[in-house]
């Protein structure tokens, strides 16, 4: 997370909003030899304290957790760098902007028996944002698939403890400025989603 407090104003609300929307981010713990990262989907819980998510039995991540572990997930929005130019006043220096969220808390195992609803409850949030597609349900494979490939994942929960954001939209710069370079992130920024992100620049000073 960036240490600039201007960067760091983001209410816990909206921090928890956009990693609930997101749904997808870097699961990252100590490991005996060094840090343990997977890549994985979520689903935060509407009060923001709680995260359920699976892993694939094979990974290293579940010899950690015959106890519990703590762990963040950091959630990535968009991003892209900005060049001095496109400021439009003199002794800049480049950057990137960003979108970050970090949930912090502790990891356990879930109880092997809750696996089948999490995955259902996993799948139709995604499912529900296709529409108007008729939702994939678990129910429409042959019988006994499901249940074999569940054998492969297991499924687990973190309670979330603390919520950290960087909204790092060039909110220290005056608003003309920071516009001047939103308009040249839309057209030639270099980074994920740079669309989203410069419309978040053009605005980062309201409110």
């Amino acid at each position: 997370m960036h240490p600039n407090p201007a960067f760091r104003k983001t209410p816990a609300a909206q921090a928890l909003d956009f990693a609930r929307t997101r749904s997808f981010g870097t699961l990252a713990l100590n490991g005996p030899d060094g840090p343990l990262l997977s890549h994985i989907p979520f689903l935060l819980s509407e009060a923001g304290d709680h995260v359920e998510l699976h892993l694939v039995r094979s990974n290293p991540i579940v010899a950690l957790l015959a106890s519990p572990q703590s762990a963040v997930i950091a959630v990535s929005g968009p991003d892209s760098y900005v060049s001095p130019d496109w400021y439009g006043v003199a002794d800049q220096v480049p950057t990137w902007n960003y979108v970050a969220v970090h949930l912090r808390g502790t990891l356990r195992l879930a109880p092997a028996n809750a696996l089948h609803a999490m995955l259902d409850r996993l799948s139709a949030a995604f499912e529900a944002r296709l529409l108007p597609k008729t939702p994939w349900v678990s129910t429409k494979m042959s019988e006994g698939v499901m249940e074999r490939m569940m054998r492969a994942i297991v499924p687990c929960t973190m309670v979330v403890s603390k919520v950290d954001a960087t909204w790092k939209l060039g909110q220290n710069k005056p608003a003309p400025v920071r516009e001047a370079a939103a308009r040249q992130v839309a057209t030639f920024g270099i980074g994920s989603d740079t669309a989203t992100l410069a419309a978040l620049m053009l605005v980062a000073g309201n409110g």
